[in-house]
């Protein structure tokens, strides 16, 4: 089956910057979107970004301007370059991936295990 494996993670002070990658592995056929959740403690997990094959990246709100999905298709994996933190995005990030299997009917979304982001001074 599918594995998702995050990275990059850690501690960074207010208006640092952190660069997330997540590479999947598996008998894929194609991957039609990889992107990043976030969960802080006490709240519910939310979208961060978003890329699907073929539409513009999507972003919360929050990350607009300061965050940037990109993907290497070739090595399967998705980043995410987060600058001008801020305390607020201080949270566990997930990556998700929709992802067509070799030998299986039809695409389905897995989760990666989740890396600590905390921004504090």
């Amino acid at each position: 089956q599918v594995q998702l494996v995050e990275s990059g993670g850690g501690l960074v002070q207010p208006g640092g910057s952190l660069r997330l990658s997540c590479a999947a592995s598996g008998n894929i056929f194609s991957i039609y979107a990889m992107g990043w959740y976030r969960q802080a403690p006490g709240k519910q997990r939310e979208l961060v970004a978003i890329s699907t094959s073929g539409v513009v990246p999507n972003y919360a709100d929050s990350v607009k301007g300061r965050f940037a999905i990109s993907r290497d298709n070739a090595k399967n994996t998705v980043y995410l370059q987060m600058n001008s933190l801020k305390p607020e995005d201080t949270a566990v990030y997930y990556c998700n991936a929709v992802i067509h299997l070799i030998g299986t009917p039809a695409p389905r979304t897995y989760w990666g295990q989740g890396t600590q982001v905390t921004v504090s001074s």
